[in-house]
């Protein structure tokens, strides 16, 4: 299992979480979806491909970007 840290520019109320978590959950491989409203972050746990989490939120209004750690 791996993790995959998204940073989701526009997530910044909860029907937005829902939104991008439901999105998410869906993603062949997906185990764990975590994100956070307030640091617009996401981590994805699980075997899933980079390409399929983009294309899942793909046509969404929000800008992703990969690999955005959480702050230390």
């Amino acid at each position: 299992m791996r993790d995959l840290h998204l940073l989701v520019v526009g997530m910044g109320c909860r029907r937005c979480v829902r939104d991008v978590t439901a999105r998410l959950r869906d993603v062949p491989g997906v185990e764990r979806v975590v994100a956070d409203a307030s640091t617009n972050r996401v981590q994805l746990a699980g075997s899933m491909s980079r390409a399929d989490v983009l294309a899942a939120l793909a046509g969404a209004d929000f800008v992703v970007r990969l690999g955005a750690e959480p702050p230390a």
